[in-house]
């Protein structure tokens, strides 16, 4: 395939799917300029679209071929699609994903459709591929509860998840926010590209196009089996009768110490004791086990300083020897497959959540006095400050999966004809305030989590007849937005009392990145 590329003039995507990164994410990349060039005329969502209309063309190519006993017609409008991300990547990430789905032609662009679409953690997919190296299933009575570090290194993130797991049925709680560190494999990769430029400076073959052949070695083979930093690293750089002692090339093979090649792993080791030990200070439960999954976990260096970290600390690190490569994909089928015992039955808030409201003035009140400057005052006289922040759910906070929070709302109109989509603002909070209680306090670390909207016109004939202050009829409303924040994906929901009992319609999100 690279000579057709290479005749044919193809051009190359590289790192795409970190442009669909939340910008909230810390990272040695400080805009998309850092990042290699999209193709011309591409967006990052157009070559995720492109990327899963060819693995769909892959994926149904071997099916038809292998199981023509099932025509493809006879369950394709009934095929599930379970699609993983990184742990940082959130609703915002879920609608480009589930867009881009649509757009590749897997689904049709109906609620139906949507619904055969499954988001996951790859933490989560990780913890599903793990299980079963954790539980020795003839003595699972006798396995009491234990806490769980998933480490996931995969190419671009590497992704950590705390649980508490117990047995007898097994279930698993998370008992930490998920962190993202953008960190992965490729990173290392790229400071290999950068070392490779500053030693063979110079040198007459350490062109451009050399740089990226010789980067491409480093990955395919340098880096799998670097063990140690006192045993030197080779990277082919050309064939056996190409020496050069200037530059420590020798029988084709460019020479690193142990301490250059082992440093290039540096950074992403630093970033899984980091996104740990931040772990830590939210989970109360004891980790004794660990579990290392992805692509740069088969890296034996990187393996036994983990090993030695966690050793000192008397937990176990386990590396499972079964395709830990694909760990996120097995596990994400697995997670399906499985979908009716409820795995996980709690998750963790990553952020603090809530709504910005207007509040009355209490005239005794020292906050109100202090805001006087900031009161307003309504069409009826009355004195109020915007900027109030109402929260309903806090970083850390244990969120189980049917488990919502209620947003009370009502709402008077003249005529039933009236009452329409309304709109609801979710505020997501990212700041270190415990308590944050007004949106000044820390303005740079507010900002919209999604918009939720809601057709209360399902709801008019359940209005109830009022009179108004000047004794004129109308219509109130009184319902509530339901948000469930315990799922893989974000959910919301209308709820109003009806004549005959509570009712439910889904209400409809939107994210803002």
């Amino acid at each position: 395939m690279l000579e057709t590329a290479l005749t044919e003039g193809w051009t190359k995507a590289e790192w795409w799917k970190l442009r669909l990164r939340p910008k909230h994410l810390a990272s040695s990349i400080n805009n998309d300029n850092d990042l290699p060039p999209l193709p011309s005329g591409k967006s990052a969502v157009d070559v995720l679209t492109d990327f899963i209309e060819y693995l769909f063309h892959c994926a149904k190519t071997y099916i038809t071929e292998r199981h023509l006993a099932f025509p493809w017609s006879s369950f394709e409008d009934s095929i599930e699609y379970i699609f993983t991300h990184p742990n940082g990547w959130e609703g915002v990430q879920q609608q480009l994903y589930r867009h881009a789905i649509e757009r590749a032609g897997l689904i049709p662009s109906t609620p139906d459709g949507q619904s055969r679409v499954h988001m996951l953690t790859e933490g989560e997919a990780s913890l599903h591929f793990c299980i079963p190296n954790l539980l020795d299933l003839e003595t699972a009575n006798q396995v009491a509860p234990q806490g769980v570090v998933i480490i996931d290194a995969g190419g671009m993130t590497i992704d950590l998840s705390m649980f508490l797991i117990t047995t007898n049925p097994i279930s698993c709680e998370e008992i930490a926010p998920p962190e993202c560190r953008l960190e992965g494999s490729v990173f290392v990769t790229r400071r290999a590209k950068l070392l490779l430029q500053r030693k063979l400076e110079g040198w007459e073959h350490s062109g451009p196009d050399e740089i990226n052949e010789f980067t491409h070695e480093f990955e395919q083979s340098t880096k799998l089996v670097i063990k140690s930093d006192q045993e030197p690293a080779y990277v082919r750089v050309g064939g056996r009768r190409c020496n050069n002692p200037t530059y420590k090339i020798s029988f084709g093979k460019l020479k690193l110490t142990g301490e250059e090649a082992t440093g290039l792993f540096n950074e992403s080791y630093d970033a899984i004791i980091s996104a740990f030990e931040q772990q830590q200070k939210s989970a109360t439960t004891l980790i004794t086990t660990a579990f290392f999954v992805g692509g740069l976990s088969t890296n034996d260096w990187l393996f036994s300083r983990l090993q030695s970290f966690f050793k000192d600390r008397r937990i176990n690190l386990c590396r499972p020897d079964n395709h830990i490569n694909k760990a996120v994909a097995n596990g994400a089928v697995l997670s399906h497959v499985d979908r009716g015992n409820h795995l996980v039955t709690s998750r963790v808030a990553r952020a603090t959540y809530g709504v910005v409201y207007a509040l009355p003035v209490e005239e005794n009140n020292k906050e109100h006095i202090r805001r006087k400057n900031q009161w307003q005052r309504d069409p009826p006289g009355n004195f109020y400050i915007p900027g109030r922040f109402n929260v309903t759910l806090r970083k850390g906070d244990p969120v189980r999966e049917k488990t919502g929070s209620r947003y009370p709302f009502s709402l008077t109109e003249s005529v039933p004809a009236d009452f329409g989509t309304q709109i609801i603002r979710l505020v997501c909070y990212r700041g270190n305030l415990s308590n944050p209680e007004w949106i000044d306090q820390d303005k740079s670390s507010f900002s919209t989590y999604c918009t939720i909207r809601v057709d209360l016109s399902v709801a008019v004939k359940d209005t109830v007849l009022r009179k108004n202050a000047s004794g004129k009829v109308c219509y109130q409303l009184d319902y509530d937005v339901i948000v469930l924040f315990g799922l893989t994906e974000i959910q919301a929901y209308l709820c109003w009392k009806a004549r005959d009992g509570e009712r439910r319609t889904t209400a409809k999100i939107s994210f803002e990145d």
